[in-house]
């Protein structure tokens, strides 16, 4: 292999995000997004960072994802960055889901999209466009590694008494029931990251990530493996989000469809679209949240104290699932700069280590960095995650090897 360089696609449903790294000292080439594909007003924006140029916008009709890729191959190829470089070395892929048999990124085979195609009813909305992602990227460089990075990939550690629901074996073995997180590349980045702030190995620290954006997870990462993280079968289990719910009582769903008269599927819009701080507000950005609040919006405020409520009690559970904790970091849109968010989360927590220094937790920045006073027994960090680096780094130490 001769290549240095990675292209990163993260395809949904209706969008494909992508990033071109150079691996030889992970500076970014290019990035962009492909958005509303399918629709007449689809639009891509793209970033050639390599040179420093502006960002070029386009809209107009894209049809599918074959037809995104080929654009987006466009664009590379007006910086001098086509897919048909041979400075290529390998595209990877985010995958969504990757259930118990994918514990590491994977080269793509026939087998490797039948297991991920046998995956889509635990992950009816992401898997079926990293598969479509997957397709077109290889049709357009069938001679090249394609590599799928599994955010569940980093949760697989987890031990069974954490992985496993309380319901019948045999049931849940059937269908496949069982918590196997997600963010998993954030968690993983972003774990590694804080050993490094405070100068140590992985292996030498426990730390609790708090992935705080739309969609929000914790996890808890004893010596650099995952013990524990809040989502589960799906995405929707765990903390508040943005415009989902988190744990709710199992029996709710019952009730809604007994009393209420919803459908199964009315009651996964709601859990899903039409809850957490949407929901509970009408809002899910955090910043107008924090404005209305400060303008005596009680609504505004109830929906927040319910998201710190469930993050603190995440942040506990977790310090006592590691039994002894080095650091908690905040990471993702929310984590990474809504310093309210983040001094509540740990206000009351002196008594485990916890506090933050009130100018420290005010700086904003794009560098990891402790927001916890001098000699605090807990490290709290703000680290800005990366997951287009991470899986870039994992596709490239994967081709290396071959």
């Amino acid at each position: 292999m001769t290549g240095t360089r990675v292209l990163v696609l993260n395809s949904g449903s209706s969008s494909v995000k992508y990033q071109l790294l150079d691996m030889r000292d992970s500076s970014r080439l290019a990035s962009g997004l492909v958005e509303r594909i399918g629709e007449q007003s689809s639009r891509l924006r793209h970033t050639p960072l390599a040179t420093g140029g502006e960002s070029r916008e386009w809209s107009g009709p894209i049809a599918d994802h074959d037809a995104a890729l080929k654009a987006v191959a466009e664009e590379l190829a007006k910086d001098g960055l086509g897919l048909d470089s041979p400075e290529l070395a390998a595209i990877g892929h985010r995958v969504v889901h990757g259930g118990k048999h994918f514990t590491e990124p994977t080269v793509i085979d026939e087998a490797v999209l039948a297991e991920i195609e046998r995956l889509i009813p635990v992950a009816p909305l992401h898997n079926p466009a990293n598969l479509t992602g997957i397709r077109t990227a290889t049709a357009l460089r069938p001679d090249l590694p394609q590599v799928a990075v599994f955010d569940t990939a980093f949760h697989t550690t987890m031990p069974e008494a954490a992985a496993r629901y309380a319901i019948d074996v045999e049931t849940a073995d059937t269908h496949r029931v069982r918590r196997y997180g997600f963010h998993g590349t954030s968690h993983a980045y972003v774990s590694r990251a804080t050993a490094k702030l405070l100068g140590k190995t992985p292996e030498e620290v426990n730390v609790i990530v708090l992935h705080l954006g739309n969609g929000a997870s914790a996890s808890a990462v004893e010596r650099g493996r995952c013990v524990d993280t809040s989502m589960g079968l799906t995405p929707l289990e765990g903390l508040v989000m943005g415009t989902r719910s988190g744990d709710v009582d199992p029996a709710v769903i019952f009730h809604l469809a007994r009393v209420g008269g919803m459908s199964i599927d009315e009651i996964d819009t709601l859990l899903n679209k039409k809850s957490g701080l949407i929901g509970l507000c009408g809002d899910n950005d955090m910043r107008e949240i924090r404005r209305r609040i400060d303008e005596g919006d009680e609504r505004a405020k109830l929906a927040f104290d319910i998201y710190i409520h469930r993050l603190k009690k995440y942040i506990g559970a977790y310090y006592a699932v590691l039994g002894s904790v080095d650091a908690v970091a905040f990471t993702a849109g929310v984590g990474e700069n809504a310093a309210p968010v983040r001094e509540a989360a740990v206000a009351g927590l002196e008594s485990l280590g916890l506090a933050v220094d009130g100018a420290l937790n005010a700086v904003r920045g794009d560098e990891p960095r402790l927001i916890s006073p001098v000699g605090a027994r807990v490290a709290v960090a703000v680290v800005p995650t990366d997951e287009e680096l991470e899986i870039a780094t994992q596709t490239y130490a994967l081709v290396r090897r071959y």
